[in-house]
């Protein structure tokens, strides 16, 4: 199989463990991305469809899904669909998706559905428009480990793992970097955690203190030095069809998020530096 495609960076957010915060942070990391700069696809491969509802895309405007993408039916110049946010674009998701595993399970690149489709879109170069030569795709799974999953690790430079500061955090985590390994081992031997996002912070409570403290002991410099604080005002912007960012920049979550997005292109930037 060919090498993932050097330009965009393709950063998979992934949990097997549902309500740690995935989707707000696909969310609100794309739109801090897209305005230090970066121009950015969200691709939405959860049949739930969350990340496209969060970014104010009606389900009615979801002509061209990631399932027509999977099954070769779309290009991903037909799927990406602007938001409210300059730079920011989203490949939305619909329930179609819940039928595309049993569609493709028996076709030998089952696993590199979304692969070919980032490549494909590489390969058109100059003749792509302004406005969808990302150098950001990050993939927002559902909570499960399915053909969905494995498509969206096998597309991906890294994987960045929202963990929620909660007591069973590490026993998560352990299941993911196991899936990873196994991906990187047996589909896309380039993949690696790029870091670790401790979410639903709560400075009062003693549990998100301890629970930051042993992630930080068992992963070292894997986990990122923000943490996203527990927000009311991020819990409440998807309901306005909104990235938080949006809805009140000033809050400590827009904050949190933005910060984080330094963090990752700091980090982008040591791994080139040791790649040359």
């Amino acid at each position: 199989m060919s090498s993932l495609p050097d330009s965009p960076r393709v950063l998979t957010l992934a949990n097997q463990k549902g309500g740690v915060g995935k989707t707000t942070t696909a969310i609100n990391l794309g739109t801090a991305l897209a305005a230090i700069g970066e121009t950015v696809l969200i691709v939405d491969v959860d049949p739930q469809g969350n990340a496209s509802t969060g970014l104010g895309i009606d389900r009615k405007a979801r002509q061209v899904s990631t399932a027509e993408l999977l099954l070769n039916e779309a290009t991903l110049m037909e799927a990406a669909i602007p938001t409210a946010v300059p730079r920011l674009s989203v490949a939305a998701s619909t329930m179609d998706l819940l039928g595309l595993e049993q569609e493709i399970s028996g076709d030998k690149d089952r696993a590199y559905r979304l692969r070919n489709v980032l490549q494909q879109h590489g390969a058109l170069g100059d003749s792509v428009p302004e406005d969808k030569r990302f150098t950001y795709v990050l993939i927002d799974c559902p909570p499960s480990l399915n053909l969905l999953t494995i498509n969206a690790m096998a597309a991906a430079h890294s994987i960045l793992v929202p963990l929620q500061c909660e007591f069973f955090a590490l026993e998560g985590l352990t299941q993911l970097i196991q899936t990873v390994n196994q991906v990187k081992g047996a589909l896309n031997p380039e993949l690696s955690i790029h870091g670790i996002v401790m979410t639903m912070y709560d400075s009062r409570n003693n549990l998100s203190n301890q629970v930051v403290d042993d992630v930080r002991e068992h992963m070292g410099d894997k986990v990122y030095d923000t943490i996203i604080p527990r927000n009311v005002r991020v819990s409440e912007a998807p309901s306005y069809g909104k990235p938080a960012l949006l809805y009140d920049l000033k809050c400590s979550g827009s904050q949190a998020y933005l910060k984080l997005a330094s963090e990752i292109i700091q980090r982008e930037k040591k791994l080139r530096n040791k790649a040359a």
